[in-house]
């Protein structure tokens, strides 16, 4: 049973280290883990590809920036855990687990950005979108910087960051077509029911169900996008 115990890096240099972290799953699970992350990033692809051409078609150029924003957020944070989930225990690992999770700060904006965009006569909505990719480079840059340091916080951080847009409710929301709304809230409720399977580390296949609920959130966003775009 492979284990990573890469030390964790106290500084930008890759030598430094001060902790450590496990890789603890049998070839089982990477290769359940492997398929997951394929189908993931396969149908990434195809439906990245169809949202940006209906958006140029249907929407307008504005409609298009913000969706494609959303697109390479989302292909951004499939290939990268991708990438860091299946490569072999190594420092190149450790290095590749930074990116993963600076790519769920970029999700999170991104998936954002087309429905705050939509609200464009709301200085509300242009602050929450500020303020949301304010956030979310505070967090890359944190993941970047600082590895390992902060990822009990983190993972609040990733909820309240995710449903911070809640505080647009009552100022705009409720304007945004109804089946993509409700698209949105089972998305944020998957990923945060999915955090639970994140932590049980004890429980074989963890890593595996995690993902499945992050595929299955973000499917369900990419719904809501698109019933943005076309309605």
């Amino acid at each position: 049973m492979p284990i990573f115990q890469l030390k964790q890096l106290a500084s930008s240099s890759i030598h430094a280290a001060t902790g450590a972290i496990r890789w603890n799953y049998d070839r089982v699970e990477i290769i359940a883990d492997g398929v997951v992350h394929a189908v993931g990033i396969l149908f990434g692809l195809i439906a990245t590809t169809v949202l940006v051409v209906l958006t140029a078609v249907y929407a307008s150029a504005l409609d298009i920036v913000g969706v494609s924003i959303y697109a390479a957020g989302l292909l951004s944070m499939l290939v990268l855990s991708a990438s860091y989930n299946l490569w072999p225990v190594s420092r190149t690992k450790w290095v590749l687990r930074r990116f993963d999770h600076s790519a769920i700060y970029l999700l999170i904006a991104a998936t954002y950005t087309p429905f705050i965009m939509e609200l464009r006569d709301s200085v509300l909505a242009l602050a929450l979108l500020i303020g949301v990719w304010s956030v979310a480079i505070l967090g890359i840059v944190l993941k970047l910087g600082w590895p390992g340091r902060f990822d009990r916080i983190a993972v609040g951080l990733y909820l309240a960051l995710g449903w911070s847009g809640m505080t647009l409710y009552d100022s705009g929301l409720t304007t945004l077509p109804k089946l993509a709304m409700w698209f949105v809230l089972a998305g944020g409720a998957l990923y945060s029911l999915g955090v639970i399977f994140h932590s049980w580390r004890r429980l074989r296949f963890q890593n595996v169900i995690w993902h499945c609920f992050v595929l299955l959130g973000a499917a369900c966003h990419y719904t809501a996008v698109m019933d943005l775009v076309l309605t």
